[in-house]
């Protein structure tokens, strides 16, 4: 049996007791914090008191799910039974998504200018899906990671054309997960680096690294709905009280 070598480093053991789903709940709970903040604190903010404060906190605290997102895609890549079935399913959910995340952003029922993460996902699950399928396909491994590198600047450009939701940040972030997949350290280091405008995403790399490389329990259905449906109820508060 292989060992994998991200779990094998005896110092950095004790600080893996993630599993999979830990991992998911956290990011949810920051991802809602985040949208919570967006959607109907920050667009009721008069400069200063109480709100103000709790806005920044807020902020802070949604800065963790964003690593821990695209990590997960790069986990689920090499884990999953079927990489297109995951793809297929992040694409039927961003769909479904779309319209929930025009009313949670915007208050609109379309707005082409700006598309929901699960797009996003999709996106970066078909880069590094296409990088990885390369891999064999060159024997020189320079060429290789030359090729990669210009893959992720197409995808980057293409997330940007698309506008997607973090558009080339996720592209770029999701390769490092993938490059240093064996090294979850430096692919976190070097992921914060690659966003380090969002000062406080260091919590959610942080939180990356304890992973315990365990599944966890987990139920499907609810990891893809709740995306839309928390920010569907967003978008239909935001009409109501016309924030």
């Amino acid at each position: 049996m292989q060992i994998d070598r991200r779990f094998a480093n005896e110092k950095l053991k004790k600080f893996q007791f993630f599993n999979g789903a830990w991992l998911k709940y956290i990011a949810f709970v920051s991802m809602l914090i985040d949208h919570v903040n967006n959607a109907i604190i920050t667009p009721l903010l008069d400069g200063h008191g109480f709100l103000l404060h709790l806005s920044n906190i807020f902020s802070i605290l949604g800065r963790i799910a964003f690593p821990i997102f695209i990590f997960l895609i790069v986990e689920g890549f090499f884990k999953t039974k079927s990489r297109k079935k995951y793809l297929i399913n992040l694409l039927i959910f961003g769909l479904i998504s779309e319209v929930p995340f025009d009313m949670f952003t915007s208050r609109t029922f379309f707005n082409p200018n700006w598309n929901n993460m699960m797009f996003t996902l999709a996106l970066c699950l078909i880069n590094i899906w296409l990088i990885d399928f390369l891999k064999d396909k060159f024997k020189n491994k320079f060429s290789w990671y030359f090729i990669s590198i210009i893959i992720v600047i197409i995808f980057g450009l293409l997330a940007m054309f698309l506008s997607l939701d973090y558009d080339y940040h996720a592209i770029v972030l999701s390769y490092l997960f993938y490059i240093f997949y064996d090294r979850p350290l430096l692919g976190a280091g070097l992921g914060y680096l690659s966003i380090i405008k969002e000062v406080y995403s260091f919590l959610g790399f942080a939180v990356t690294i304890c992973y315990n490389g365990q599944r966890g329990r987990q139920n499907k259905l609810f990891n893809y709905l709740f995306y839309p449906v928390h920010i569907f109820i967003l978008g239909l508060i935001r009409f109501y009280f016309k924030i």
